[in-house]
């Protein structure tokens, strides 16, 4: 199983395609905090409902000073999908490799209908602007989660 960041860690920088297949890197957004989550499978129901959330507080989470990317395992086509059939304004990236899954902790062993799984575990990490971890927040919940973060932020 990957290792979990901790506060204070360096976030590991990554560059991925994103649902257009264009190039989207950590590292191009120093100077600006990034909440970049981690979630299972573009349209399903409860990434679906996160990926919406996301959206809906887009422009206060950028007036805040922050940006926000979400990755996972999906080829760029599924996320174009993804974004045009729930009009998502969010940057998603995939990592089919799941290379970026693992180094941020996302990806492992997790618990699913009571089954020991290995997959994407639901995860939310706050990078400062010069690239260090703020928060990291693991098996978060699809509902809800962007309203506390909102609020753990004081946004």
């Amino acid at each position: 199983m990957s290792e979990r960041l901790q506060t204070g860690d360096t976030a590991p920088d990554f560059t991925l395609p994103d649902a257009d297949g264009n190039d989207v890197s950590l590292s191009a957004r120093r100077g600006r905090k990034v909440i970049v989550y981690f979630y299972p499978a573009a349209l399903t129901p409860g990434c679906t409902k996160q990926a919406c959330d996301f959206t809906d507080n887009l422009q206060l989470l950028a007036d805040a000073g922050y940006d926000v990317i979400g990755v996972s395992p999906d080829k760029p086509e599924k996320l174009a999908k993804f974004r045009e059939k729930e009009d998502l304004k969010v940057t998603l990236v995939g990592d089919p490799s799941k290379e970026v899954l693992t180094a941020y902790g996302a990806f492992g062993e997790k618990k699913l209908y009571g089954k020991t799984v290995t997959g994407v575990i639901r995860s939310t990490v706050v990078v400062d602007e010069e690239g260090k971890v703020e928060r990291a927040l693991y098996n978060v919940k699809a509902t809800g989660h962007v309203a506390k973060i909102i609020k753990d932020l004081g946004i």
